[in-house]
């Protein structure tokens, strides 16, 4: 089965406020930077499981919603209460997510894609984000760096 590296996928987007991304270079073991990098990188793994999941079930989240903000805001809070229903829901659970479902993070910096991936072709809803060549506001570097200093310290 292959694998993925997630480590270092935004190296090419700035910080800003809606987007946090992992230090550059390459970082020795038990460094603040190296475990910020690994704890962003597993977040993100999180956040792809769940959304490809309720993607690959609720198909009116592969493509944007012709709706006003409002409703669009309705539609997707239905689909994460129906998905939270059916993980939690004992007998729909093994249905709804079998066990190699989930991407696995391995403890390292690699990824063993889970079944979803499979069920969403070409992997549109997924995408990697583009190069912005701008500078950082130096507000969300503050923010990564008490990130990288709580994680450091736990």
């Amino acid at each position: 089965m292959p694998t993925i590296s997630y480590l270092f996928v935004f190296s090419s987007v700035p910080n800003t406020p809606g987007i946090m991304k992992p230090y550059g270079g390459d970082h020795r073991e038990g460094t603040k930077e190296r475990i910020f990098n690994k704890k962003l990188s597993s977040a993100r793994v999180i956040v792809e499981n769940v959304f490809g999941v309720m993607s690959a079930v609720f198909r009116v989240l592969r493509s944007p919603m012709l709706l006003e903000p409002e409703l669009a805001s309705q539609v997707v809070m239905a689909c994460v209460v129906l998905h939270n229903f059916l993980r939690r829901n004992r007998p729909s659970r093994t249905v709804y997510n079998p066990p190699s479902t989930f991407d696995v993070y391995d403890g390292d910096e690699l990824i063993i894609p889970g079944s979803w991936r499979d069920d969403i072709p070409n992997n549109p809803v997924l995408r990697d984000i583009g190069n912005i060549p701008r500078r950082s506001p130096k507000n969300p570097l503050e923010i990564r760096n008490e990130f990288a200093n709580y994680f450091y310290k736990t």
